[in-house]
């Protein structure tokens, strides 16, 4: 018997990347999903958000595996929207089981060129974003007998410092806390929070000219080549790799999420190659 069997699964920044990668192994494990993404440009953000048409292809492929979803627009940033939603998906699918809060976005400066707008837009996702995802959730999680699960998709960023990224390593350390007290909270439920911390993941948000500029200062991002970011980031991990495939971060999820994580709870799972060791 497929391992979630009968649960139902609310993921955020579900459209492309890694969101749509857990939605899509979830379902093939047998949860039903609620998907959301914000689908709208971040100004601070240099690089595309995710589209409506992202959205549908992810719908269309938790379908292969018959599943159900409900997929709508929601940002993180709107507590309420969140909250509408999640009562929409209780009352369509039944009941809430797992939350996975992946919704973030990426900026890069160095700490003294980070704009306030740059600032905001980071804690406000990356950090509130994701308290405002689960926060609606819990009353939902409390209900069932056997519990629920809760990751939070944290990063090497939430591990330890890395210069021109101050803000998105704030909200990431921040993830941390917010997991430690939520494991106390909800573990009389038999509801188990945990965070995944990766490394590069192989999506948009490593894959675009911002870091790319970044990475290549002297040169013009558009001439920057896949291959050649490859070898800068290859650098930056322990194992001979530059980054993994989002479909790696879901098989962790899947095993805090499942039967087999029934025990773990406020751990932080590094997914990393190796570089927090480094």
């Amino acid at each position: 018997m497929a391992r979630l069997q009968g649960k139902v699964a609310f993921i955020t920044g579900a459209a492309r990347g890694q969101g749509r990668s857990h939605a899509v192994r979830l379902a093939q494990e047998g949860a039903d999903i609620i998907a959301v993404d914000a689908l709208t440009d971040v100004p601070s953000v240099g690089y595309p958000m995710a589209t409506r048409d992202d959205l549908d292809e992810t719908v269309r492929r938790v379908g292969r595996f018959d599943r159900r979803i409900l997929a709508r627009q929601v940002d993180v940033r709107d507590g309420d929207a969140l909250t509408a939603v999640l009562a929409e998906g209780v009352a369509e699918l039944g009941r809430l089981d797992i939350v996975v809060a992946n919704a973030g976005i990426a900026s890069f400066a160095p700490a003294e060129e980070i704009s306030d707008q740059m600032w905001d837009d980071m804690i406000a996702i990356n950090l509130s974003g994701v308290f405002r995802t689960v926060r609606p959730a819990i009353p939902h999680l409390k209900r069932n007998e056997d519990g629920g699960a809760v990751v939070l998709i944290g990063s090497v960023g939430g591990l330890r410092g890395v210069v021109n990224i101050a803000h998105y390593c704030a909200a990431k350390f921040g993830l941390v806390g917010l997991m430690k007290v939520l494991a106390q909270e909800l573990a009389p439920h038999r509801v188990r929070v945990n965070v995944v911390h990766p490394t590069n993941v192989d999506t948009p948000m490593i894959q675009n000219d911002s870091l790319y500029g970044l990475l290549f200062p002297d040169r013009d991002p558009a001439t920057v080549t896949r291959e050649e970011a490859e070898e800068v980031m290859r650098a930056t991990n322990l194992l001979p790799v530059a980054w993994v495939d989002p479909s790696e971060i879901s098989e962790a999820i899947l095993f805090l999420v499942s039967d087999t994580g029934r025990h773990v709870t406020g751990i932080e799972l590094p997914v990393d190659a190796g570089y927090s060791t480094k």
